[in-house]
């Protein structure tokens, strides 16, 4: 079994300063920080990707600072960019055949929405039958408005992990993940 780490849409327009700033988002980049590294010392497979809107939306626009990959995830050379359009991360793009290309039947998932774009991916990861675990806290929420209510960040979080968890993801922390013995490659 081969394990990827996916990381999604960790980009400068979510931190403070870009276009569509998310709750406490320097959490989770730390968290994916030190995931990443872990892989990149096991010499495992990493998945950035990165989402590009079209015109006329308010961010993540082509040619912008926001649109850029944070830079203390920067790729190196052999990590592949997966360029996206929409919340699935695999609509429209390469990421399955890279995924099948690369022998991965395992994900680990990192990213930004929580409640867009990861949950859109987590779903239609687990549907193309990847074994997928979802690290909580190297994901970044924004609160929610419904019928003139505002959903807290955290409570928006927390819901999705209870969705996705046991039928579409194993969930766990980036300490949990980290505290298990390293992979010898």
């Amino acid at each position: 079994m081969s394990t990827a780490l996916l990381i999604i849409d960790i980009q400068n327009d979510y931190f403070p300063g870009g276009k569509f700033e998310l709750w406490d988002p320097f959490p989770a980049l730390e968290t994916t920080e030190r995931i990443l590294w872990r892989f990149r010392e096991e010499n495992r497979p990493v998945f950035h990707v990165q989402h590009v809107s079209g015109s006329g939306a308010a961010f993540f626009l082509p040619e912008t600072d926001g649109v850029k990959i944070h830079p203390r995830l920067n790729p190196l050379a052999g990590e592949r960019v997966i360029i996206k359009h929409t919340p699935n991360s695999f609509f429209g793009t390469d990421l399955l055949a890279e995924l099948r290309k690369n022998s991965v039947t395992e994900l680990m998932v990192c990213g930004m929405m929580t409640q867009m774009c990861v949950d859109t991916t987590v779903r239609a990861a687990r549907d193309f039958g990847f074994s997928v675990t979802l690290i909580s806290d190297a994901c970044a929420a924004k609160d929610l408005e419904w019928k003139n209510r505002t959903i807290p960040a955290d409570t928006v979080q927390a819901i999705y992990f209870a969705s996705l968890s046991g039928s579409f993801a194993q969930i766990m922390t980036g300490a949990e993940y980290l505290d298990r013995p390293a992979v010898s490659c």
